[in-house]
């Protein structure tokens, strides 16, 4: 697998570098679509379903977390009406986010021969491998599509709309998190360790697996705290219950999305120039 890497990130060095030569750096977009369309094929390169497993992933999930916990909390009469539509919303959305991170802080190490060889600037690096995750994002909406029409649950155009903003806070939290951890990750590969449990705390820490009205609602803002928490709760009930946070509750939370943003360009911008030292 290493080897591969390497082989792969020689590859993409040789394109750049004849990219470079022919037309210049400044289409800058193109070779972040360039980067992102090759880790996407990458990704699923000599596996026997290939794309699929796009799917497979967090349908296989569902069915496991739905077969265990559907009949306790439909027993439980939490209010949930569509708790197996909500699951399926929330890991979806879940992983997103981890898959997200976990590329965007190893991008910078993975690409180690393209980084040493020419120069490239590291944030399209670091976007490129959140572009590929949403895509894979974006294959995975097929799903709750189909689960919509499955349960006969029709979000309504609101709903659709406030949806698609929690996508846009969330793929904004997952740049903001790449930004910090991928030149940290260069120097500290613990790092990657250390964000695996991180990632699993925040998924028990977030209501996906149980619904939150089942914990007494002095609790609710707590939980609420937790971004990717906010972002899962009001995600699956815009598409199944019409409803999402109150203006000042998204008001709040937008700023507090674009802060942690500008301050990690601002941590990005501050690293970046040692990624090459320590690799």
């Amino acid at each position: 697998m290493i080897k591969g890497n390497i082989v792969h990130n020689n590859s993409l060095a040789n394109f750049f570098e004849k990219y470079f030569i022919h037309k210049g750096c400044e289409n800058y977009w193109e070779l972040l679509w360039e980067l992102a369309r090759t880790d996407f094929k990458l990704r699923y390169h000599g596996s026997f379903l290939g794309y699929v497993w796009a799917l497979v992933k967090p349908l296989s999930m569902f069915l496991i977390l739905n077969f265990v916990f559907s009949t306790l909390f439909n027993r439980l009469n939490t209010g949930t009406q569509y708790y197996s539509l909500q699951l399926i919303i929330s890991i979806i959305l879940f992983n997103f986010f981890a898959e997200g991170t976990m590329a965007g802080l190893t991008s910078l190490f993975n690409k180690s021969a393209l980084i040493t060889k020419i120069f490239v600037p590291r944030w399209i690096i670091v976007v490129a491998s959140t572009v590929q995750s949403t895509l894979i994002f974006l294959m995975n909406l097929i799903v709750i599509v189909i689960f919509c029409f499955w349960y006969r649950c029709w979000p309504g155009i609101h709903g659709i709309i406030v949806f698609f903003f929690y996508i846009l806070l969330t793929y904004l939290l997952i740049m903001s998190i790449a930004f910090i951890t991928a030149p940290l990750y260069v120097k500290y590969r613990d790092l990657q360790h250390i964000w695996e449990v991180v990632s699993t705390a925040l998924f028990y820490a977030s209501p996906i697996v149980y619904p939150l009205s089942i914990l007494p609602a002095r609790y609710h803002r707590i939980i609420l705290a937790n971004p990717i928490a906010f972002l899962v709760q009001y995600s699956k009930t815009a598409l199944t219950e019409h409803s999402w946070a109150s203006f000042e509750q998204n008001a709040i939370f937008v700023a507090a999305m674009v802060t942690l943003f500008l301050v990690s360009l601002r941590v990005f911008k501050r690293l970046e120039a040692t990624v090459a030292d320590n690799l």
